[in-house]
C-alpha cells in the first residue's frame, strides 16, 4: 500500500505541469480527475469520517471517570436530639440506677441537647469511574458494526471511483469522435468545394447545365451548415471534458481513437468482476453490520458486570461529612428481569436483515455477470464493426473517385457526385462511432473489474482506427 501511495504521489507530482497544458492522455486525465474531482473527495471524507469513527468505538472497552458537584438545599438542617439518640440506643445496660448518682435536672438538661449532623446548605464534589466487565457482547459487537461501516466507507469509495471512471471514458472520447467527425465534414466541404468549382468551369464551357451547378452549391452549403453544427458540438465536448477535470483552459486529448484485435476471454472478465467488484464488498460490510446487530440483541440477555468507585473532593464541615468515607470500591452487576425493547423480536429482526443482505448478494452476482457478458459482446460487436466497415471504405473511396472523373466527362451527374461524397462521409463517421462505443465498452470493462490501470496496455495493442 505504500509503494502504491508512493507511485499516485509520484504520478501526481508529474501530472502537475499537465494540468496546465493543452493536450492530456487519457491515462493523465483519469489521473487528474481522481486528485481534483469533488464527488470523489467527498467519498474519502466519508471514509476519514467512518474510520475515525470506528477508532472511537475502541474506548468503549476504557472506563467512564467523570468528576462532579453538588449543591443541596434541604428545608431544614438535619439534626439529632440527646433523647432521640438516646431512644435510638439498644443493647445498653439499664441505666436507671444513675438517677441516684446523678441528680435528675442534669438528666433532664442531656435530653434537651441537639446536635446538628448536616446543615440545611449541603456542597459535595468526588471523582466517580465506572469501568464494564462483561456486557453480553455489546461492546465487541458494536466495535464490529463500526468496522463494518467503514468497510461500507471503502466500498462506496471504490464504487464512486469506477463511476467517475465510465464518466470520464465517455468525456474523453465524446471529444475524440467529435473531431472525427469534424474532420470527415471538413473533408465532404474540401470536397464539395472542389466539385462546386468544377461545376462552375463545367457550365461556363457549356458542358452541363445550370442546374448541376446549383445542386453542387446547394449540397457545398449544407456541408458547411454541417460542419460548423460538428464544430459547435466538438466546443461543448471539450467544455464538458474540462469541467469534469476541474480545469479553468480547455483541455485537448492527445490520444485516438483505436480498437484492439483481440480481447481477453469473457470468462477473464467476469470471474474478475466477481472477485473484486466492490459492491458485493459492499454488500459483506452490511452483512457483517447486520451479524453485529444479531450479537447485540442477543447481548441484552446476559447480565452486565462492572466496577465503580468514587473519591470525594469536597466535603462540608459538618458531622455527616465527617462520618463519610473519603472512597469507596465496589462491583455492581444488573441482571435484565423483564426488558421493553422487544429482544426477541429485535434478534428476528437482525437474523431477516442477514437473509436479506444474502438475497441481494446472490442477485448481485447474477446481474454482475449478466451486465459483463453484455458488455463483452457489444465491444465485439464493435470491433466487428470497425473490421467490416474497411471494405465499404475502400468501395465508397473508389466510388468519389469515379464519379468525380465521371462527372468532368458528362458521365455523371452532379446528384451522384454528392451521394457518392456522402457516402463516404457515413462511412467514416459509421466507423469513428464503433470505435467509440467500443473504447466505451471496453472502459466499463475495466472498471467492472476493477482493471482501471490497465487501459494503457490496451492502448500499446491497438489498432488505430485512421489506419483500418
Amino acid at each position: 500500500m505504500k509503494l502504491r501511495s508512493l507511485s499516485m504521489l509520484i504520478s501526481y507530482i508529474a501530472l502537475a505541469p499537465l494540468a496546465h497544458s493543452a493536450e492530456i492522455s487519457f491515462d493523465e486525465a483519469w489521473l487528474l480527475l481522481q486528485k481534483d474531482n469533488n464527488s470523489i473527495a467527498a467519498q474519502r471524507a466519508n471514509l476519514e469520517r467512518y474510520q475515525h469513527l470506528q477508532d472511537a468505538s475502541d474506548s468503549l472497552n476504557l472506563p467512564k471517570v467523570t468528576i462532579g458537584a453538588n449543591y443541596t438545599r434541604l428545608d431544614q438542617d438535619v439534626t439529632v436530639s440527646g433523647k432521640q439518640l438516646g431512644d435510638s440506643l439498644s443493647g445498653v445496660p439499664d441505666l436507671s440506677g444513675l438517677g441516684a448518682i446523678i441528680p435528675p435536672s442534669v438528666l433532664n438538661d442531656l435530653g434537651g441537647i441537639t446536635s446538628t449532623i448536616s446543615e440545611r446548605d449541603v456542597f459535595t464534589s468526588s471523582i466517580r469511574a465506572i469501568w464494564p466487565i462483561f456486557t453480553g457482547g455489546r461492546i465487541s459487537a458494536a466495535q464490529s458494526a463500526a468496522e463494518g461501516k467503514t468497510d461500507e466507507a471503502i466500498s462506496q469509495l471504490a464504487m464512486e471511483t469506477q463511476a467517475r471512471y465510465e464518466d470520464l471514458s465517455k468525456y474523453y472520447f465524446s471529444v475524440l469522435l467529435a473531431e472525427e467527425v469534424v474532420n470527415t465534414r471538413l473533408l465532404v466541404e474540401n470536397g464539395l468545394t472542389k466539385h462546386r468549382n468544377n461545376a462552375l468551369k463545367l457550365e461556363q464551357q457549356g458542358q452541363i447545365a445550370r442546374v448541376e451547378r446549383l445542386q453542387a452549391e446547394a449540397a457545398l452549403d449544407k456541408a458547411t451548415v454541417e460542419r460548423k453544427k460538428a464544430q459547435k458540438t466538438l466546443i461543448i465536448a471539450q467544455s464538458a471534458l474540462s469541467e469534469i477535470l476541474n480545469q479553468t483552459t480547455q483541455v485537448e486529448p492527445r490520444d485516438r481513437l483505436f480498437i484492439n484485435p483481440n480481447l481477453p476471454p469473457l470468462s477473464a472478465f467476469v470471474d474478475q468482476t466477481l472477485a473484486t467488484y466492490p459492491g458485493l464488498d459492499l454488500l459483506d460490510a452490511k452483512e457483517k453490520q447486520a451479524n453485529s446487530l444479531i450479537k447485540a440483541e442477543q447481548g441484552k440477555y446476559y447480565p452486565e458486570v462492572y466496577l465503580y468507585g468514587d473519591y470525594s473532593l469536597h466535603e462540608d464541615d459538618s458531622l455527616a461529612s465527617q462520618m463519610k468515607p473519603d472512597w469507596l470500591v465496589g462491583v455492581g452487576v444488573s441482571v435484565p428481569l423483564i426488558d421493553n425493547s422487544g429482544r426477541s423480536e429485535q434478534v428476528k429482526a437482525a437474523h431477516s436483515a442477514v437473509n436479506q443482505v444474502k438475497y441481494l448478494k446472490a442477485q448481485a452476482k447474477q446481474d454482475l455477470s449478466v451486465l459483463v457478458k453484455k458488455t463483452y459482446l457489444e465491444a465485439q460487436q464493435a470491433q466487428e464493426e470497425v473490421l467490416g466497415l474497411a471494405s465499404s471504405l475502400d468501395l465508397a473511396q473508389e466510388n468519389l473517385k469515379l464519379r468525380d472523373k465521371g462527372f468532368s466527362q458528362g458521365l455523371s451527374t452532379s446528384t451522384d457526385v454528392v451521394d457518392a461524397q456522402l457516402y463516404l462521409a457515413s462511412i467514416q463517421t459509421q466507423r469513428a462511432a464503433a470505435s467509440f462505443n467500443y473504447l466505451i465498452s471496453l472502459a466499463k470493462l475495466l472498471a467492472l473489474s476493477n482493471q482501471m490501470n490497465s487501459f494503457p496496455q490496451y492502448q500499446h495493442t491497438a489498432i488505430a482506427t485512421q489506419s483500418l
